[in-house]
């Protein structure tokens, strides 16, 4: 990182010095603890429209948006204002409430699904379609993509991306074909994702390869509608359409994961650009992030007859004491009423201007890289464009971590709050006004020169 000054921050260093001592890391989600740029993660005392506000007092324009979920930015005064009312109301009944119905009827209306089952967290949303489609077929099998991301999900957690690509030695490739997986962590036994195939992304050969070895086995195959933890991966034009076909021919459940693109990418997440216009549903889908307007909600819906397989209506189990809280559910419902199509109009083009910025800036510097991007979200890859796009986690592995991490800390240092990871994505709001995206702008020339001179003669 030479050339780079980072501003002091000794009240974050404090706490987290405070928290190692009695918490995993010093953080409660990995990514958090800046392990993979180095340096002292920042502790948040506020946020406000675009800006992040640390306990140090530094100011930075928010690149994360809390990884997806605050699409209107933060603190906004509609949102505040329905959770406040519902507070006052009270905070959590165990039983059912108008809200929840409210907001089941608002994701029935924009997303390919007929019932919704409310849950609160993305990887319970996940790990309860999976149960639900090996009940629905009484198959046991499940096909995954290295590098998707669907939550820290025993059976699922194998080439995992997201947390897992950072941790891991980013110059090891992930599969590259057809195998039952292998755990991707400790304390997950080879049990437990023995019957878990996991496939090369944007790979229809693979695809039809397995399908022809195991598909009377398979209950479903699970992906990102666009994966977006190895960095944004569209997948090619098509792609979705013969996952969905392919399950269909095969008598298997196709589960789209619109954790992260689900009302982010578009009005209608990653289908409302593929599927709508392509005219095929996926047979369940998992929603988060948005839907629960940055508090602690999930859901997982699809088809009538697929969903009425759960219980009280059918024979398989899931239950959640804080699942449809009033207070989550108010605060999605509040967010996707306000997620207009002027809001992503407004985020479609924020995220233009910053993404073009940042690869002409990039370039201009002499550093490696390709922009790739799926609706509104985008990330950048410090990888030889000459190599072609990225198009699964083994191109995705071969991002300049080291560059990244110079980068990151040279935008910190000029306000701007980037993931610190290089395989996430950058999400921005409806709040980033041009003073927001004038400061990133701002910010990417002496960010690129720093990248520039962490490579060295490499």
């Amino acid at each position: 990182m030479a050339g780079v000054s980072i501003p002091p921050a000794p009240e974050s260093a404090a706490l987290f010095a405070r928290a190692r001592a009695v918490t995993p890391g010093g953080v409660n989600s990995p990514v958090r603890a800046f392990n993979a740029v180095g340096g002292t993660p920042r502790f948040i005392r506020s946020a406000a429209g675009a800006w992040l506000t640390d306990v140090d007092g530094h100011e930075y324009v928010d690149l994360i948006c809390s990884w997806g979920p605050m699409l209107l930015g933060h603190a906004h005064p509609e949102v505040q204002a329905a959770v406040l009312a519902a507070v006052g109301r009270g905070t959590s009944y165990g039983t059912p409430t108008e809200p929840e119905v409210l907001l089941a009827e608002e994701i029935v209306a924009r997303a390919p699904v007929e019932r919704v089952r409310f849950v609160s967290s993305g990887t319970e949303a996940t790990m309860s379609a999976i149960r639900l489609a090996r009940g629905f077929t009484g198959r046991d099998v499940v096909v995954k993509f290295a590098g998707c991301y669907h939550g820290h999900v025993d059976s699922l957690l194998a080439s995992a991306g997201s947390g897992l690509a950072t941790l891991r030695d980013a110059s090891s490739p992930g599969p590259s074909g057809v195998a039952f997986a292998t755990p991707g962590t400790p304390g997950v036994p080879e049990s437990s994702t023995a019957l878990t195939l996991v496939l090369p992304y944007n790979d229809r050969g693979a695809v039809e390869a397995a399908f022809a070895e195991h598909g009377d086995r398979i209950a479903c195959l699970v992906t990102e509608a666009a994966p977006g933890n190895m960095g944004i991966v569209p997948p090619e034009p098509g792609f979705n359409r013969f996952l969905a076909e392919t399950c269909t021919r095969h008598g298997a459940l196709f589960v789209s994961d619109e954790v992260m693109t689900g009302f982010r990418a578009s009005r209608q997440g990653q289908w409302g650009l593929d599927g709508a216009v392509e005219g095929w549903r996926p047979d369940l889908v998992t929603f988060g992030k948005v839907m629960g307007g940055g508090f602690p909600a999930a859901a997982f819906g699809g088809r009538a007859d697929v969903m009425s397989q759960l219980s009280p209506d059918g024979p398989v189990y899931q239950a959640g004491t804080l699942s449809g809280n009033p207070i989550a559910t108010t605060a999605g419902l509040t967010t996707l009423r306000l997620a207009t199509d002027e809001v992503y109009a407004h985020i479609g083009a924020a995220a233009h201007t910053v993404k073009e910025a940042t690869a002409a800036a990039l370039t201009a510097a002499g550093v490696p890289h390709v922009v790739q991007s799926t609706g509104t979200m985008f990330s950048v890859f410090f990888t030889d464009p000459g190599d072609g796009p990225v198009r699964d986690f083994a191109d995705a592995s071969r991002t300049d971590t080291v560059a990244y991490a110079a980068f990151f800390h040279a935008m910190l240092e000029r306000q701007v709050y980037l993931p610190p990871s290089a395989y996430e994505t950058w999400f921005l709001s409806s709040a980033h006004d041009d003073r927001a995206v004038q400061t990133v702008l701002d910010a990417l020339p002496a960010a690129a020169e720093a990248a520039a001179a962490s490579r060295g003669d490499r």
